[in-house]
């Protein structure tokens, strides 16, 4: 499964990030309000945002969205983890976007083309997200993900993190409404 496709949308262009694209994606990511639901509270900071943005570069899934009228950079996204094994499956998560973008069926936009690319290559999709994420596990659940209970535990700054697993099938995405 090709992990840093380039899709388009209606609204979006979703393709490969590089390293130029680092100073945009820090102008979506410095806002903090983006990443306060987020266990990683503190993304904003431009020390830990260079962190992350470095890891989705080494990753090989990182993604950068760009509205097509006028090639603005609104957020990034990315292919994880991808197990070939037992008709596959591959995660997506790592998401972030842009306040104007909120409330706009952009994040179900890129979900959309993102599940159909995935889906032509794996049976299941998961999704990571942090236990108190409500706007995302509330996303996640809009576009018919299902939690499992399957989570993972980390420490962040001496905190517990809880990371909850998400996901969706080839037949649920075929069958909802996201297909469409």
């Amino acid at each position: 499964m090709d992990r840093q496709p380039t899709l388009e949308t209606e609204r979006l262009v979703l393709r490969p990030m590089e390293e130029a694209d680092r100073e945009a994606l820090y102008a979506v990511a410095s806002d903090p309000m983006v990443w306060e639901q987020h266990p990683i509270h503190d993304r904003w900071r431009r020390d830990v945002f260079d962190v992350f943005f470095d890891e989705g570069l080494a990753c090989g899934g990182g993604l950068v969205a760009e509205r097509k009228e006028g090639q603005q950079i609104v957020g990034s996204t990315r292919y994880g983890r991808f197990v070939p094994e037992d008709q596959g499956c591959v995660e997506i998560g790592w998401s972030y976007l842009s306040r104007n973008c909120w409330g706009k069926g952009i994040n179900a936009e890129m979900k959309r083309a993102m599940l159909a690319h995935a889906f032509n290559h794996v049976v299941q999709v998961h999704f990571r997200v942090g236990d108190t994420n409500y706007r995302s596990r509330n996303a996640l659940e809009a576009i018919g993900a299902v939690r499992t209970d399957h989570y993972e535990l980390e420490r962040y700054q001496g905190r517990r993190v809880v990371h909850l697993t998400y996901a969706i099938d080839r037949g649920c995405f075929a069958a909802g409404q996201m297909a469409r």
